[in-house]
């Protein structure tokens, strides 16, 4: 029984044909129209934070009695990779960082377990504990960003605007969540002097109980009648800042006014803790998020409409500005990507024209868009959306997507110039090329499969580049099996009266001749053609080890993120006058569009690879929006000198945005030991031999300098005799110092706190303390220098920790070279530092490094599964296992031309890269299959084995010249791009030195491999 002929079929039945090519180009039309769009693809950020205080707490307290315990529980869940926590005085925070292989659909479940496991070991904290508190949503991508300014209005009408605003935002349907940040909540202070109050006989704890008690919402009882029931009510409940101020106080037989022996009034939280500005101005800020599966474009069309409503409710002067737009950035990025995409498909339609003529051009011309339709209907079916790496990913399969039509069209071609009819030309392809071009199509897609089924963060995020090209290469075969037979059989003419006696004719001129004798030449001193090859490959292989190296390369985004960061003691206040000093160097650059300015916190996320700050009053950061690459270039400059010559008081920090999984700063070491004095000594000579690099910039650590103290040691004998206790005299002191919330004002759907505290002259002042005053029972009060002795020390300011070890993390930029070069270059000093260390302490690689080596462990540790792959479908096509092994010698010489290319122009080697290379042995091998395939099928037709070797090579030559020519030619737009640079002239250079080795390469190693020999002539 023969086997189905599938471009027969096709021919037999050109009304269906011609149906399903007419309604599937429709069909992918409409899905194309309708792809959500985004700038990056979605990818799983398995890290949860943990919070909890314990007010009055030291650093070393709170991580001995809270920190540990956490961290201890934690590590009984399974998929916890490590923990990176913190301990400051009185605040823990833990990031529980998951393993990288991970299923994204498995994190949800895992975070419902760490709640689960550390709620109950709550009761086991220490009494005064708050928490822990759980943030699962840390990875939450907040894609656009508004700052609401007004020249005469105060933080909580712009808190207002902004509350308007909010619910504005919400109403549109593809909002997830709306975030106000950079808000001032309000608060009442009522403040009062230590000596008139003492004067008075006036115990601070009265105020707040009196304040407390006739501030009460509880329930008074119901009256029934014989008919009906009637709620009491008792009033007392304060209804404006007037009633407080107006609450009575009774003190002996006295009674006094609150507003007469205290100041209320109606503020802001004071000092604060985090703000937000806009050029300038001070802000309170909106961060819109989308919701999972929204089209990012049409988000933006129904903000823009949105925002403009807002702003013609708003009063004269108050503004709505836009920070980050991210639909504006996709939809640049995508035209730029669009743009890109018809580049690549006008450079292989000149090359199919140019190579194969009008007509037989015009063929491979319409598979195309065909091809890109099939596509893009696969891609909307499996909610695959456009953004970075499904549009590059279509621009990579592009120069392979015609690698099936071009053979199948260029044999039609071949057929027809022999003097063949166009039925019999357009249906001899399937049978002679068709299941060693699936063989090849298959082959190609399983080199990218390493990227499909890497489990780590940045085979997440480069998903959907093994997605669609699989996809495209799949569909593409079918196209030329399918729909290119039917094209060419409409387009192309018989040549009647031209049939060769001999059809090999074709083969007997012009450059066929030439390419004859270099391949014969070849065959005849293959010995030195194996040897050179070898060569040339270890060469290569000895040459890769000067190419630079990196992890992902930086965003080509006009933004710049610049960090503050004064010492740990800095106030709000402190910080902030850094910032304003900072802004105003920036405000008036021609280069600069906006400066958005955070004191005490970091940026929202609104770019997913975004490295986010932790929360602190010494910290400062500002998002600078240039005017594009080289106004971006020119401001970090300015910035870096600025930060040189100038801010004295502040380590700066200004860097461009990432791509791929984000990882902070480029190098770090990780010192790790159960002493922490001696781990900051092992560490400060680490960051001396960093500071010895040329390349190294900004070194710094992450655990501050030590903190003074001022201890209150209680004379305990006194404190009790006098009946008070160590705890009456905290809460007076904090109660007179930093101030105490009594009660809570309702104003509407808002619960302001009333502060009781000191005026500011009396609780600022440190000579003060020693005359504070603590209450006895009797109403006379004794001051704290009567009971306790002061003194000045020193204590941790912070306590950085690992897997519950002691980790401090000597960090540093890098200039003049990439990360990865710069940390095997320190490696050697630091692993001979490190084995002096005793047993149990270590310095760890992090930064790029690290990410790096994770992200390609993921990679090869799917290598074997792309290995059996290759080897099946070679063992399907060829069933021979000598066969196969002189194939899979080919696969590796592409990066012959890899090392050349790269390390001529110093393009460095990423992630990315490494993908374009591992996708590049799939390319080859197709090649491979192909010219194998000929000679073995010419061999079986009884043609000597030389013979059949030079013979398959040059009438295979043309098409693997022209599938590769279309393949390297259609990255030439991608070598424009920052992200897929580097993957493309891999690409380009390895397919061009690996096209030529296997067509005069493989030849000689085939002929060397079963002794062939040239006949003698006759």
């Amino acid at each position: 029984m023969s086997r189905i002929n599938l471009s027969e079929w096709a021919l037999t039945h050109p009304q269906m044909i011609a149906f399903l090519l007419l309604m599937l180009s429709l069909a992918g039309v409409f899905a194309y129209g309708r792809l959500g769009q985004k700038e990056d693809p979605e990818f799983t950020v398995k890290t949860m934070v943990v919070q909890a205080s314990w007010p009055g707490s030291s650093a070393q307290q709170m991580a001995e009695q809270v920190t540990d315990k956490l961290e201890k529980k934690l590590q009984e869940v399974a998929e916890v990779d490590h923990t990176s926590s913190y301990a400051k005085p009185g605040v823990t925070q833990i990031k529980v960082n998951l393993r990288e292989d991970t299923p994204p659909r498995a994190v949800p479940q895992v975070w419902y377990q760490v709640r689960k496991k550390l709620g109950d070991i709550q009761h086991t904290l220490p009494q005064g504990v708050r928490g822990p508190f759980f943030n699962d949503e840390f990875g939450d991508t907040f894609g656009n960003l508004y700052a609401i300014t007004g020249d005469g209005f105060g933080y909580e009408d712009l808190r207002d605007f902004a509350d308007a605003a909010r619910n504005e935002f919400l109403r549109v349907a593809d909002v997830n969540k709306v975030e106000l940040t950079g808000a001032q909540d309000p608060k009442i202070h009522v403040e009062a002097s230590n000596a008139k109050l003492a004067s008075l006989g006036i115990d601070p704890a009265l105020i707040a109980s009196t304040l407390a008690a006739a501030n009460t919402v509880e329930a008074a009882g119901t009256v029934l009648t014989a008919s009906e029931q009637l709620r009491l009510t008792v009033s007392g409940e304060f209804d404006s800042v007037d009633s407080i101020r107006n609450m009575g106080i009774r003190a002996g037989e006295r009674m006094f006014r609150l507003g007469d022996i205290a100041e209320v009034r109606r503020g802001l939280v004071d000092p604060a803790t985090s703000k937000m500005r806009f050029n300038g101005q001070e802000a309170v800020g909106l961060a819109v998020s989308m919701r999972k599966g929204g089209d990012v474009i049409r988000l933006g069309e129904e903000l823009t409409a949105t925002v403009a409503r807002i702003q013609a409710s708003l009063p004269v002067g108050v503004e709505i500005h836009a920070v980050s737009d991210q639909p504006r950035v996709v939809a640049e990025s995508v035209h730029e990507f669009k743009k890109s995409l018809l580049e690549a498909v006008a450079i292989v339609l000149v090359v199919s024209f140019f190579s194969l003529g009008l007509r037989t051009g015009l063929v491979v011309a319409l598979s195309i868009p065909l091809v890109l339709a099939l596509t893009f209907l696969v891609m909307y079916m499996l909610g695959i959306e456009l953004q970075r790496i499904s549009l590059g990913a279509l621009i990579i399969a592009l120069g392979l997507l015609v690698d099936d039509a071009i053979i199948a069209v260029e044999m039609m071609a071949l057929k027809l110039e022999q003097g063949w009819d166009n039925f019999r030309a357009a249906t001899y392809a399937y049978t002679a090329t068709a299941f060693p071009m699936l063989t090849g199509t298959l082959i190609t897609a399983a080199g990218f499969l390493p990227v499909g089924f890497a489990k780590s963060g940045a085979g997440e995020y480069v998903f959907s580049l093994f997605q669609v090209v699989g996809i495209s290469l799949v569909l593409s075969w079918v196209v030329a099996v399918l729909f290119t037979p039917y094209i060419g059989f409409k387009l192309l003419r018989e040549h009647h009266g031209a049939a060769h006696a001999d059809e090999d004719a074709i083969y007997q001129r012009g450059f066929y001749l030439r390419f004859r004798r270099v391949l014969e030449r070849c065959l005849a001193h293959r010995r030195w053609v194996i040897g050179v090859t070898v060569l040339l490959f270890a060469g290569s292989l000895a040459l890769f080890g000067i190419v630079p190296k990196q992890f992902f390369p930086a965003s080509d985004r006009p933004e710049l993120m610049v960090d503050l960061w004064l010492p740990q003691a800095a106030t709000f206040e402190a910080s902030q006058r850094e910032v304003e000093a900072l802004e105003a160097q920036l405000r008036n650059d021609p280069d600069v569009v906006a400066v958005t300015s955070y004191v005490g916190n970091g940026s929202p996320r609104f770019y997913l690879p975004l490295d986010v700050q932790t929360p602190n009053l010494n910290l400062g950061e500002l998002m600078v929006m240039t005017k594009g690459g080289e106004a971006r270039e020119r401001v970090l400059a300015k910035i870096q000198q600025l930060f040189d010559t100038g801010f004295p008081l502040v380590r700066g920090r200004v860097n461009r945005l990432e791509n791929g999984p984000p990882v902070g700063y480029p190098l770090q070491f990780r010192v790790f030991g159960q002493d922490p004095q001696k781990v900051r000594a092992v560490a400060e000579q680490v960051a001396a031999i960093l500071r010895a690099d040329p390349h190294v910039r900004r070194v710094n650590q992450d655990w501050g300098e030590r903190l003074k103290r001022l201890r209150v040691d209680v004379d305990q004998d006194k404190a009790r005799a006098l009946g008070i206790s160590s705890r009456q005299i905290k809460s007076a002191l904090q109660g007179s110092l930093s101030g105490t919330s009594v009660t809570q004002y309702r104003e509407g759907d808002k619960d302001i706190d009333v502060v009781a505290r000191l005026i500011a002259p009396e609780r600022t002042d440190l000579n003060n303390l020693k005359d504070a005053k603590i209450y006895l029972r009797d109403g006379k009060f004794v001051p704290v220098s009567q009971v306790a002795r002061l003194s000045l020390d020193s204590e941790d300011s912070v306590l950085w920790r690992r897997n519950r070890v002691p980790t401090l993390t000597v960090r540093a930029d890098v200039a003049g070279a990439e990360a990865p070069d710069v940390t095997l270059a320190l490696k050697p000093r630091l692993d001979e530092l490190a084995k002096s260390l005793p047993l149990g302490w270590g310095i760890d690689i992090g930064g790029t490094f690290e990410s790096s080596g994770k992200s390609q462990a993921s990679i090869f540790a799917v290598m074997p599964l792309m290995l059996a792959a290759v080897l099946l479908l070679l063992m399907l096509q060829l069933q021979d296992i000598k066969k196969m092994a002189l194939v899979l010698l080919t696969a590796p010489l592409g990066m012959i031309g890899v090392a050349l290319m790269l390390a001529a122009f110093r393009i460095p080697f990423g992630f990315v890269a490494m993908l374009g290379v591992i996708a590049l042995a799939g390319m080859i091998i197709r090649n491979s299959v192909i010219l194998v395939v000929q000679i073995d099928h010419d061999v079986q037709a009884g043609v000597p084995l030389w013979n059949a070797i030079v013979e398959s090579a040059v009438r295979r030559m043309r098409p693997i010249v022209l599938t590769a020519l279309a393949a390297i030619l259609a990255m030439v737009p991608l070598t424009h791009s920052v992200f897929w640079g580097p993957m493309a002239w891999s690409i380009m250079g390895g397919l061009f030195v690996a096209t030529l080795l296997t067509l005069l390469f493989l030849p000689a190693l085939y002929a060397s491999w079963y002794g062939a020999q040239k006949p003698l002539a006759a």
